[in-house]
């Protein structure tokens, strides 16, 4: 028999002990009444103490207060122990999800949770950025009414999900992402989107770069190869043979210089951090005016600014082959009776190397691609000039490894100013 039960009928035994003598002396009714008050009086206790769990049941909270007497108090004890582990077990839960949805949330890639019609469960911030979606109104949302690019919808319709979709948006021009959907958890998708921009534009570089090496050194091995095709057919006058052999020295020359800016360039890329050593500005700058007449042959005007104010701190060699680069295409850039202004700063907050010139000017478009190897904005005129296409190239190289940033801005027709800003750990001797 149960506590509660037995716990009851001893009361009841109780009541009828105490009843009775009282109904011997007093008359039956009196013991009676006395022992239906009693067994009343129990029965109003208990539901009391039932309206109380019926009120908890409707909300259950944990409530230390709920208390009762007697068999309630243990019954009222173990609820709120259980109460207690499962609002325990709920937060570890809670928490648990929480640390999964904030390890959605740190990925690098976009994640999206998709049901088994394509609407969104969860998206974390990347994929937002990504795609174009907000999370706290698109969730429920199909995904291709979101993102309607006819080869995604045409993608996730397909169902054949063996290969990733590679997708060049149209709300990001220039941005490419490779989508992957995995099904799981039954009908569901996890769909992961993985932002390819950077290798695309490396991919793409590196074939531009292929491509351009073949064709810069097909025209000159062209021209050496049609004038021996020529000199060993026929034997031409003496005059006609230099003029070949100047065009064939010419063309020689070209390829030799290319080679030795694609070793140094290489070289610049696979050398060890430069060291400290000062550079002495003041030189510099007087090695720089000088080349920079010596290639001009007076047609333009070269002027420096410079306090003689600091020095930098790195590989003088680097640093004169990036400033002497700068001044040789401002020189070549400008036609004659222009003028190149070079100009040096140095504060504690850093320091300037500037060219300035009032030559041809660049177009806005193509300057993010200047520093590519070979990039040329035309491609006549530069071989024109002399120029092998690596030059910004070098430039972008050597800054980079005194952690200094090459600024550009032009506008054609009016002239372009080339900016090497460097940190104030660079500067020295002020």
């Amino acid at each position: 028999m149960s506590s509660p039960l037995t716990r009851a009928l001893l009361l009841a035994l109780l009541a009828a002990l105490i009843a009775w003598p009282v109904g011997h002396f007093f008359g039956a009714w009196v013991g009676w009444m006395l022992f239906s008050l009693s067994l009343a009086g129990q029965m109003l206790l208990h539901f009391r103490y039932f309206a109380l769990l019926d009120r908890w049941s409707k909300a259950p909270v944990l409530d230390a207060t709920l208390e009762g007497e007697g068999a309630w108090d243990g019954v009222f004890g173990r609820l709120y122990r259980h109460e207690k582990e499962l609002q325990r077990l709920i937060a570890q839960r809670e928490q648990e999800v929480a640390m999964l949805i904030a390890a959605g949330q740190a990925l690098t890639d976009g994640v999206i949770l998709l049901d088994e019609h394509n609407h969104i469960l969860f998206c974390n911030t990347t994929a937002e950025q990504q795609l174009g979606l907000v999370a706290r109104t698109d969730r429920g949302q199909p995904i291709i009414n979101l993102v309607r690019q006819p080869e995604f919808v045409a993608y996730l319709e397909g169902h054949d999900f063996a290969r990733p979709l590679t997708l060049r948006t149209e709300r990001h021009e220039g941005t490419v992402l490779s989508i992957h959907v995995i099904p799981y958890s039954g009908s569901r998708r996890l769909m992961q989107v993985k932002d390819m921009t950077q290798s695309d534009r490396l991919d793409r570089m590196r074939r531009d770069f292929v491509a351009n090496v073949s064709h810069e050194l097909r025209t000159p091995l062209t021209v050496l190869a049609g004038f021996l095709e020529t000199l060993q057919e026929i034997d031409p006058a003496a005059d006609e043979r230099h003029r070949y052999l100047d065009l064939m020295a010419e063309q020689s020359k070209r390829m030799q210089l290319i080679v030795q800016d694609l070793l140094t360039l290489s070289s610049i890329e696979s050398a060890p951090p430069p060291e400290n050593q000062p550079v002495d500005m003041v030189n510099l700058l007087d090695k720089l005016r000088r080349d920079a007449q010596a290639l001009s042959a007076g047609r333009h005007t070269i002027i420096v600014e410079s306090d003689g104010q600091g020095d930098l701190c790195g590989s003088a060699s680097d640093l004169a082959s990036a400033f002497g680069n700068l001044v040789a295409n401002a020189v070549r850039y400008t036609p004659a009776g222009g003028s190149i202004r070079i100009v040096w700063q140095a504060t504690p907050e850093g320091a300037e190397f500037a060219v300035h010139d009032s030559g041809i000017g660049i177009d806005a478009k193509h300057i993010p691609r200047l520093t590519e190897r070979f990039y040329r904005v035309d491609r006549g005129r530069s071989r024109d000039v002399g120029g092998t296409g690596l030059g910004l190239a070098i430039v972008k190289h050597s800054l980079n490894r005194h952690q200094a940033q090459l600024e550009i801005t032009s506008k054609p027709g009016a002239g372009s100013c080339f900016v090497a800003r460097f940190p104030a750990s660079r500067v020295v001797g002020l």
